[in-house]
């Protein structure tokens, strides 16, 4: 295995952990986390892992600058980390988080020579009005309902407008991939409270109350417990991006690296849209119990901005990585329950 070394910034967070974890399984140890851990419990999230530093996300251009990584091997920057609170209200908080900062990382890569994959989001697709195509031709016509998916556009929106205006390759990494995730779901997300997925929600209600609650439909075209997401395994996510991380380039100076044509901006989704309730009675099915549903209503600050329908084009993400499967929402959430929520350590 490579002796490169590879960072994941917003390592102690969930698709960050999980990335890590898998690495570790295919044999990559030389890790470097960053992330910012706070009074949380995600701290929890470190302990399965093997990494050879851990970096406060605020310490990390120090660190680099004052260990001289210009004359080290970095293989890869999974850029994870950002503020991912879609309820944050905070804009300048959210625009120096996730954009200013990772404009700097974008620039670290650039300057290392290394490759990028980040972490955009399908909160950019705002009520999908414009589809859901991670077509570049179409990212600026997006309109994100909340900051959260704003700051992530105007990262996308930047990356792409510096590919406009470049005269030359050199100022990109050799190869960059922001990754648009849609509703992602599995283990490592316990810190995330409010913000975690319907999935573990859906088994703390059925464990605290015996029945889930879901969203009644404000919209006449869905029924209640209707609305559709394109809901993703977590595994598989990390899975897929490190396939991205393996693709082979040719770098001669003075050329164009072969890989310059899979860079991009990717949706990271299953490509087929699944109900709450499908979701819902996938968690009772993985407990063996009979399904209960209590159908609620929606929060009236909500309803305006609440999107019924997303779903992922994934023929972007298939043609660069033909042989990669999604899993199936029934077996994701089956593994997550009997292999994460139910046991004693629910940690990788």
């Amino acid at each position: 295995m490579s002796s490169d070394t590879i960072i994941i910034t917003g390592g102690a967070g969930f698709i960050g952990s999980v990335l890590c974890k898998e690495l570790n399984t295919q044999g990559y140890k030389n890790i470097i986390l960053v992330d910012r851990l706070r009074d949380k419990n995600k701290w929890k999230n470190l302990l399965g892992l093997d990494f050879s530093d851990f970096i406060n996300a605020d310490d990390f251009f120090p660190f680099i600058e004052q260990n001289n990584f210009i004359n080290k091997n970095i293989s890869t920057i999974f850029h994870m980390g950002a503020c991912s609170e879609t309820t944050q209200k905070n804009v300048d908080y959210l625009i120096q988080n996730n954009v200013e900062y990772s404009k700097s990382i974008f620039n670290l890569c650039s300057k290392l020579r290394c490759k990028l994959i980040y972490a955009s989001s399908a909160a950019t697709y705002g009520s999908g009005e414009q589809g859901y195509s991670d077509d570049h031709q179409l990212i600026s016509k997006l309109r994100p309902l909340n900051p959260y998916g704003f700051s992530k556009q105007l990262f996308d929106r930047w990356i792409l407008q510096q590919l406009s205006i470049s005269s030359s390759y050199i100022s990109f990494p050799p190869f960059w991939a922001g990754i648009k995730f849609f509703n992602v779901f599995g283990p490592q997300e316990y810190h995330k409270g409010n913000m975690s997925s319907v999935v573990l929600k859906a088994y703390q209600q059925i464990k605290s109350c015996g029945h889930v609650k879901l969203f009644k439909s404000h919209n006449q075209n869905y029924l209640d417990g209707q609305q559709l997401r394109d809901f993703v395994y977590v595994k598989d996510c990390v899975l897929a991006m490190i396939e991205m991380m393996k693709i082979n380039f040719i770098e001669n100076k003075g050329s164009i690296p072969v890989s310059v044509s899979a860079s991009g901006i990717y949706n990271m989704g299953t490509g087929q849209a699944r109900s709450f309730k499908d979701l819902a009675l996938a968690v009772f099915s993985a407990l063996n119990i009979n399904p209960s549903i209590e159908y609620i209503d929606m929060p009236e600050d909500i309803r305006n901005q609440y999107q019924y329908y997303t779903q992922a084009e994934m023929q972007k993400l298939q043609a660069l990585l033909p042989k990669f499967k999604f899993s199936s929402l029934e077996n994701s959430v089956n593994d997550y329950v009997l292999n994460y929520l139910i046991s004693a350590d629910r940690y990788l």
